[in-house]
């Protein structure tokens, strides 16, 4: 069964979605983290139930997350994707914190064409999993801050709460 959770963050409100899983600490496997507005977004569906309780450890982690004690998230997820933006996602998921990458060196990382940075760009904002799966630390060539699907006002949150240096 889907169910979903809202959470106020330094974000603004967050949308959590998941699904019940016996093997997820807290019992929940993330399915979708967004904000409202977000370009292809998740909204809550009939037939969802809302249960924040359900929510309870990943909104822990999140927590520390936005209060700068937590690094890398160690959260079960469910995502579906085609296998492109699975490799894509994966490359996202080993970016460390406090650093950035360009979408050319992602594609270096998924083991994709650099003439291919567009696909990479476009599978990037079909990421499921905003702040999770960190999409905010992969910048334009030269630094520039551009694509994030929840608002480059949210990427320049995030980068400044994880006192961003430019990735060598």
């Amino acid at each position: 069964m889907t169910i979903y959770a809202m959470l106020d963050s330094p974000l603004g409100e967050l949308l959590l979605v998941g699904e019940e899983s016996e093997t997820a600490t807290g019992g929940t496997a993330l399915r979708s983290l967004s904000v409202p507005g977000q370009k292809s977004g998740v909204t809550v569906q009939d037939g969802w139930r809302e249960d924040s309780e359900a929510f309870a450890e990943i909104t822990r982690r999140l927590g520390s997350y936005f209060d700068g004690e937590l690094t890398r998230f160690d959260i079960e997820y469910t995502t579906s994707g085609t296998p492109f933006q699975q490799q894509v996602w994966k490359a996202l998921e080993d970016i460390e914190h406090g650093t950035t990458l360009t979408y050319a060196q992602v594609a270096d990382r998924a083991g994709i064409p650099r003439s291919s940075s567009r696909a990479v760009g476009t599978a990037i904002g079909a990421n499921p999993l905003l702040v999770v799966r960190p999409c905010h630390r992969v910048l334009g060539s030269g630094g520039a801050l551009t694509g994030y699907a929840g608002g480059l006002e949210r990427k320049r949150q995030l980068l400044d709460l994880e006192n961003v240096r430019q990735a060598v």
